[in-house]
């Protein structure tokens, strides 16, 4: 496939993307917040199995960027016990994955994907 096709593909998904960030709701974002972290951490696996440290590091590091960015959104003021539960995790599972980088272990990536998927189905929960 020429190149040109690849990048018409790409600007084609990164103006669906904008669409749907542009037309969700708030709790619609924080869902494609996770997912993308999911998404990234996945690909940081897979990174990990075919020994490629560069494109491994880049995903740790775009995963670290979304929950840092969740992180940061918690109203620890108002959010009670709940927000800091979340805080916590939310800390837990970015060391997590300092350490799953600089160990190169999938077994702390699978822990971390099962953490975030809990916090991601329990959010999908709440919107029901």
């Amino acid at each position: 496939m020429p190149r040109s096709t690849f990048k018409g593909i790409s600007q084609y998904r990164n103006v669906e993307l904008e669409s749907s960030v542009a037309s969700a709701s708030p709790h619609k974002l924080i869902e494609m917040l996770l997912d993308g972290a999911l998404e990234k951490i996945q690909r940081a696996r897979g990174c990990m199995e075919r020994k490629e440290i560069a494109a491994k590091c880049a995903a740790i590091d775009w995963s670290l960027s979304i929950l840092e960015g969740l992180y940061s959104s918690l109203n620890l003021a108002d959010g009670g016990e709940i927000a800091q539960n979340l805080s916590n995790l939310y800390e837990y599972m970015m060391r997590r994955l300092v350490d799953a980088n600089l160990r190169n272990e999938v077994a702390i990536l699978d822990e971390v994907t099962r953490l975030l998927g809990e916090v991601r189905e329990g959010w999908v929960a709440i919107r029901r």
